[in-house]
């Protein structure tokens, strides 16, 4: 596996202590390790606020299929000679567009077409990643970077392009949130009302196609979900209220990006691991705190959400 800094790095102050003042010092000192935090914080931002939607509009799958596009994404632009960074948009953004090309269901059927091509795209990305690493020399020291994620070797120029896609993806969510939320809620609602469902879609497709490829420099492709699904789905135990769901969702996706940079500086195991693990702790807490409230009959009862155009 992909080694963390106290694998790469060697001396005395290079441990991690009960000082947590002088852990964080360790982790700062480093510049590579500042662009880990800095681009760790703007793709939980964005992860957490796109995630929630995505778990609200039920597209886990959709997301969990372009989450695996930037694995191709990225083997196939370094086989090409290109920055990791380019393969992970393109692809995922690409791919968004295809999914979103697909009609959602067949109401005599049931049948999902939809589904069927979220299915049949995650496959074939999945064999091309593995083929553009086996047409590239010598790139099995990297499977395991792509795969599960790294901290080591991000750069300012990294950093910043993190920050300008996340922007523009947050930027659009602010101005089609609103209607967003209520397609999401009542799409036949919505429809009647004259908000354009479909094309909300689309739109919010490709932002989770642009999270995905974020999430992907950090966790690695195949652990997205940590940073997409874990933080959302706890926070949304913990209370049914948007208003606070979302911002609790980002303050978790946070904290676990956070811990899990820290951790995996003195540690040999990759970043993305430890980032799943809190997330999937947090996840495990706010289960048990919520059946915790409800035995105890002190859980309030979620109020309706009101919904307008």
């Amino acid at each position: 596996m992909t080694p963390g800094a106290a694998g790469l790095l060697t001396g005395p102050g290079t441990s991690l202590t009960w000082n947590i003042g002088s852990d964080i010092s360790q982790v700062l000192a480093f510049h590579f390790m500042v662009n880990a935090v800095r681009a760790g914080t703007i793709i939980a931002v964005a992860a957490g606020v796109i995630g929630w939607f995505m778990i609200l509009r039920r597209q886990s799958f959709a997301g969990h299929t372009l989450a695996v596009v930037a694995f191709p994404g990225a083997s196939g632009a370094i086989l090409l000679g290109l920055p990791a960074a380019a393969g992970y948009f393109g692809f995922c953004i690409a791919a968004a567009l295809l999914i979103a090309a697909a009609p959602r269901s067949q109401a005599d059927t049931g049948f999902s077409a939809e589904s069927a091509v979220i299915g049949t795209v995650q496959a074939f990305a999945l064999a091309c990643g593995f083929l553009f690493v086996s047409l590239y020399k010598g790139f099995l020291d990297g499977i395991t970077g792509l795969l599960f994620g790294s901290f080591l070797g991000i750069t300012d120029s990294q950093v910043l392009t993190l920050l300008a896609a996340a922007a523009a993806a947050l930027s659009v969510l602010a101005v089609t949130g609103r209607p967003l939320f209520f397609a999401s809620t009542d799409p036949d609602v919505a429809a009647a009302r004259g908000v354009p469902v479909r094309a909300l879609s689309v739109v919010f497709l490709v932002l989770l196609g642009v999270a995905a490829a974020e999430v992907s420099q950090i966790t690695g492709a195949l652990l997205v979900f940590a940073l997409l699904v874990m933080p959302a789905a706890a926070a949304q135990q913990l209370t049914a209220r948007p208003a606070l769901s979302l911002p609790l969702t980002v303050i978790i996706a946070l904290a676990v990006t956070w811990l899990g940079l820290g951790v995996s500086y003195f540690s040999v195991y990759p970043v993305g691991f430890f980032v799943t693990t809190f997330g999937f702790a947090a996840y495990v807490l706010a289960v048990a705190a919520r059946q915790a409230a409800d035995r105890l009959g002190r859980r309030p009862r979620p109020a309706k959400i009101a919904v307008s155009a």
